[in-house]
């Protein structure tokens, strides 16, 4: 094959990234692709129900396309920090978001269903003097 001429399409065609979005729950924090064609959703190179096992797992990641009645979307998240617990919620806010900048009509269906609110609860930091813990104090002497 000579240097100059086009290669061949030897490679599998091209999908079309449709929307970028970001999730975040405690330390978690999910970069979500919303790609056109359904083939289902990847986390971290990993199918996501192998990534997240478990039926709750499985209805939190497929809660965003039910609300929408959409299907023909796939996703791939790449996924970092925290727990599978926070790390699954900032998914679902990362693929919610994402879904809502695809159609401007989406998003009111997901703000209905409470997606696209960020959880903020976060964990409380320890403090000086408190034995280890955030809130344990030192016992006082009863008289």
């Amino acid at each position: 094959m000579a240097k100059n001429q086009p290669a061949t399409s030897d490679k599998q065609p091209t999908t079309k990234v449709v929307a970028h979005a970001v999730g975040r729950r405690k330390v978690a924090v999910a970069t979500v692709k919303l790609i056109s064609g359904g083939t289902g959703i990847m986390v971290n190179k990993k199918p996501a129900l192998e990534y997240f096992p478990g039926e709750t797992a499985k209805l939190k990641l497929s809660n965003p396309f039910t609300v929408c009645d959409v299907s023909k979307y796939s996703a791939t998240v790449r996924v970092s920090g925290g727990g599978i617990g926070g790390q699954l919620d900032a998914t679902v806010l990362g693929l919610s978001r994402a879904l809502s900048t695809v159609k401007k009509e989406f998003r009111p269906l997901l703000k209905s269903a409470g997606l696209l609110t960020r959880d903020p609860r976060e964990r409380q930091r320890r403090m000086i003097g408190m034995g280890g813990k955030s809130r344990r104090r030192k016992q006082s002497p009863k008289r």
